[in-house]
């Protein structure tokens, strides 16, 4: 999958420095992949979540923050929507950032 825009990913690890391997880890396993549907994803990210409206989220660091990607599948593009801590989950709406 291609990922837009890991530039996301670099902010937030330089603001919450614990994250940054973790965010690594996911973004080298992403873009290796070639996912077809929301099943898939679950298939390899069991604690996933598929939001509607194209949007999953994604536990990262063992829960400590979230991720939140808009797919295109026909595409094969994933765009980074959102990530940050619980907190600032619970402040957004999910299903339409």
């Amino acid at each position: 999958m291609r990922i837009i825009a890991k530039r996301t990913l670099k902010e937030f690890w330089g603001k919450y420095p614990d994250s940054e391997e973790a965010l690594k880890s996911w973004y080298d396993e992403a873009i290796k992949e070639n996912w077809a549907s929301f099943n898939e994803i679950k298939g390899k990210y069991r604690s996933a979540s598929i939001l509607g409206n194209d949007r999953v989220v994604f536990n990262i660091k063992g829960n400590s923050y979230r991720l939140i990607v808009l797919v295109l599948f026909g595409r094969g593009k994933m765009f980074i929507r959102f990530v940050g801590t619980h907190t600032q989950y619970d402040k957004i709406d999910a299903k339409n950032i």
